[in-house]
């Protein structure tokens, strides 16, 4: 059994105060036994007007909000699943034309080592009957095309990231690299969190026997936007193991790894899918 925590966050558009906030609770999530912790989706800055000039300070591992994330990992001794955070090159080091960002979930050790780097595939292109009415998140990121599954400390983790949730081919595919847990930092809005959140985390772990991490974002932004929260870890039989209904803070849950062999063992999915699945993105 592995203890690892959630951090649900009502982040606003300034750096340094989200970052001060996501330290306090890094350390309690260590203290209170933590190996790894997960931070939301826009963590350090969401819906910043400026995300270019924030991408363009984090174009390299020693960019400051990597930098404080690569100190909190050595200093706490855990490792961190660090939500997204804007960047402006990519994987290869070229830079984004357009003046995009792609979001990208970074991962490190305990050591504060940057082991492992997920773009965001699916854009959040869509109308939603709230206060914003319409997103076209592809106006200011790029979408990633490579997935990405690691080995770690509570097990094989593939990488997502909020809207991918909604496209089970995706999770399919990290579940035929290895995954046995699958993180979910997320933003979710008010109206289609309510509507769709706990099914979807749900479902996507029952349909390929893993854990779901998800941390996520709650309330109402200085930006205006509201978001529904509800960071949540599913088993792989499909129950809510912990799930934090609202405010900031951490939750607690226990990645168990032979109950989900014997799950897999039981209910053996990759062996018995008859159609073929598409590993590779795009």
């Amino acid at each position: 059994m592995n203890r690892i925590a959630t951090i649900q966050l009502t982040s606003s558009q300034h750096v340094p105060e989200n970052l001060s906030l996501v330290a306090e609770l890094i350390t309690t999530a260590a203290e209170e036994g933590a190996k790894m912790v997960f931070l939301p989706e826009n963590f350090a800055a969401l819906a910043n007007p400026d995300v270019f000039q924030i991408a363009l300070r984090e174009s390299s591992a020693e960019g400051p909000i990597r930098s404080f994330l690569a100190a909190q990992a050595r200093t706490n001794e855990v490792w961190i699943v660090a939500g997204t955070v804007p960047v402006s090159t990519r994987p290869d080091g070229f830079s984004v034309p357009d003046e995009r960002v792609r979001a990208a979930s970074l991962v490190y050790d305990q050591s504060g080592i940057e082991v492992a780097r997920y773009d965001k595939i699916h854009m959040f292109d869509v109308n939603v009957n709230d206060n914003q009415k319409h997103y076209m998140e592809s106006q200011d990121f790029e979408a990633g095309t490579e997935l990405v599954v690691i080995d770690t400390p509570v097990g094989r983790l593939g990488l997502s990231v909020c809207y991918d949730i909604r496209f089970p081919e995706m999770y399919r595919a990290l579940l035929h690299k290895g995954a046995q847990i699958i993180s979910v930092p997320s933003a979710f809005t008010r109206i289609t969190g309510e509507a769709h959140w706990q099914i979807l985390t749900r479902s996507r772990a029952i349909e390929n026997a893993c854990y779901i991490v998800a941390a996520c974002q709650y309330g109402n932004h200085d930006s205006g936007r509201q978001t529904w929260g509800e960071s949540i870890v599913v088993d792989p039989w499909g129950r809510i193991l912990n799930i934090q209904s609202d405010g900031s803070g951490v939750g607690f849950a226990e990645i168990d790894l032979t109950l989900l062999k014997s799950i897999r063992s039981d209910m053996p999915l990759v062996a018995q899918c008859r159609f073929d699945v598409v590993a590779e993105f795009p």
